[in-house]
C-alpha cells in the first residue's frame, strides 16, 4: 500500500470542495490534495443545466456547469492537485485515510482534512413506499442524471412525489421534453422547496401541487402503471379520499440526508438535528483539524452559500496548520427554541463575528429572529417570510458575546 502525506486533504470535489481548495490555497496552504470519486469535478453541479446558480456569488444567473467551471479554472490556476476516480474508504480521528482507486489502495496521512462530501437522495426504501417494485420509480436527482448527463428519457406520464426543489425542477424539466407531469403531491402542509421554484417550476407551466396528499399505493409489475394517492392527518390517510392516478413515472423528491459515513467512522460527533457534524464557528468538528463544510454539514438551499461557507472552512484549515485556531476553552453553547428546527454552529469561541445558519419548523409571516444571552438580547432580524426551505443567516459581532453563557435562537 503506497503512503502519503498531505498537509491538507479535501474529501469531495463538488462545490463545496472546490471553494474550500480554492480559499485554503489563496489563505497560504500550499500542500492541498482534493479527492473526487467521480472521473470529473463538479460534483452535482453537472447535472443541474437549468441556470439560477451564482445570484450572490458572482452577481449572474449560471447554470450548473457553468458555476462549477469558474471553481474548477480557479483550482487548475491555482495548481492543486486532484486525485479523481478514487473513493476514501476509511478516516479515522488521526486523519489517517484509506484510499481506493484503479492505481490501487493508498494510505493518506493529512494535518488537516476538510469534510465536504455532499449529501443523498432519500429512497422509496428509506420512506417505506408501499406496494409493487415495477420500473419506473426513481429520486428526482436519479431521473435528472439520466435525462441531462445521458441522454434517456425515464417516462412519458410522471408524478412526483414530494416538493424538494430537486422534484420541483424535474416537474419542469420533464414538461420541456414533451412528457405530462399530472401533478406533485406534498406530505406536509406546505412546500418544501423555494417558492421561486413553485412559481417558475409549478405554476408556470399549470402543474398542479397537491399539500397534505402522499402516495399510499404503487400499482404495476414489470412497469409503473399508476399510483393511489390519499389525503393526509398526522401523516395517516385520510379514509374515503384515495383516488387512483395512472403514470407510467415516479419520482421521489422526499428529502436529502448528509454523507456522513466517514464522519461517523472516524467518531466525529453528530448533530441529530442537521444529520451533520458538530462543528464551533471555524466548521471544526469534534476532531481538531477535522472540519466539515456545504451540504455533508447541513443541506443548504442556494450553492452560493455552500461556498461561502466552504471558502471559510478552507481558510479555517490553513490557519489551523499554522497554529492560528485551536478549540477554545469554554465555548459558548447554541441551541434552538420557539420555532427554530436547528442552528449552525452549535458552539462558538465568543472572539470573533461569525454568521449563524438556521432553518424554521414552519412557515410564518412578519416575524423575528431573536438569538439571545438569557434575558440580554445578542441579535434580532425581521423577516417578512419565514419558511423552512429557506435556511436564514444571521450575522453576530463578536462585542455582543463578551460574557455569553448560552445563546438561545427563537422566533418571536
Amino acid at each position: 500500500m503506497r503512503e502519503m502525506k498531505r498537509d491538507l486533504v479535501i474529501i469531495g470535489g463538488g462545490p463545496a470542495g472546490l471553494s474550500a481548495a480554492a480559499a485554503a490555497r489563496q489563505a497560504g496552504c500550499e500542500d492541498i490534495l482534493l479527492i473526487e470519486r467521480d472521473r470529473i469535478l463538479g460534483g452535482i453541479l453537472n447535472q443541474c443545466i437549468h441556470d439560477g446558480f451564482g445570484l450572490h456569488r458572482f452577481g449572474e444567473a449560471l447554470t450548473g456547469p457553468e458555476y462549477a467551471q469558474r471553481y474548477i479554472d480557479e483550482i487548475n490556476d491555482l495548481g492543486i492537485e486532484t486525485l479523481l476516480g478514487t473513493i476514501v474508504l476509511s478516516m479515522d480521528n488521526e486523519r489517517e485515510l484509506t484510499v481506493s482507486s484503479r492505481k490501487g489502495y493508498a494510505r493518506i496521512h493529512a494535518g488537516a482534512v476538510v469534510l465536504a462530501m455532499g449529501c443523498r437522495e432519500r429512497t422509496a426504501g428509506a420512506i417505506s413506499l408501499p406496494g409493487t417494485r415495477p420500473s419506473g420509480i426513481y429520486t428526482a436527482g436519479a431521473a435528472q442524471n439520466f435525462i441531462n448527463l445521458q441522454n434517456i428519457m425515464v417516462g412519458r406520464r410522471a408524478v412526483i412525489l414530494g416538493s424538494g426543489d430537486i422534484g420541483l425542477i424535474m416537474a419542469r424539466r420533464m414538461t420541456l421534453e414533451g412528457a405530462k407531469v399530472e401533478a406533485v403531491f406534498e406530505i406536509l402542509p406546505y412546500a418544501s422547496g423555494l417558492p421561486r421554484n413553485i412559481q417558475q417550476c409549478l405554476n408556470d407551466y399549470d402543474i398542479p401541487l397537491h399539500l397534505g396528499t402522499s402516495v399510499t399505493n404503487v400499482h404495476g409489475k414489470d412497469r409503473l402503471t399508476g399510483v393511489t394517492v390519499a389525503e393526509m392527518n398526522h401523516f395517516q390517510p385520510v379514509p374515503g379520499t384515495e383516488r387512483f392516478m395512472p403514470c407510467d413515472t415516479l419520482l421521489l423528491s422526499v428529502g436529502l440526508i448528509p454523507e456522513n459515513e466517514l464522519s461517523a467512522g472516524a467518531s466525529v460527533k453528530m448533530e441529530s438535528r442537521t444529520s451533520g457534524a458538530f462543528v464551533d464557528d471555524t466548521f471544526m468538528t469534534s476532531i481538531p483539524g477535522v472540519f466539515s463544510c456545504g451540504n455533508v454539514l447541513h443541506v443548504h438551499d442556494l450553492v452560493d452559500h455552500v461556498s461561502e461557507e466552504a471558502a471559510l472552512a478552507g481558510e479555517f484549515a490553513c490557519r489551523y496548520l499554522d497554529g492560528g485556531i485551536s478549540r477554545a476553552d469554554t465555548p459558548i453553547s447554541i441551541e434552538p427554541k420557539n420555532g427554530v428546527r436547528y442552528v449552525l454552529p452549535q458552539q462558538v469561541s465568543g472572539k470573533s463575528d461569525f454568521t449563524l445558519s438556521l432553518r424554521v419548523t414552519e412557515p410564518s409571516r412578519d416575524r423575528a429572529v431573536w438569538v439571545r444571552d438569557g434575558d440580554r438580547k445578542v441579535a434580532r432580524k425581521k423577516l417578512v417570510r419565514l419558511h423552512p426551505a429557506e435556511m436564514i443567516r444571521v450575522k453576530i459581532k463578536k462585542d455582543k458575546l463578551e460574557n455569553a453563557g448560552k445563546l438561545e435562537v427563537s422566533v418571536e
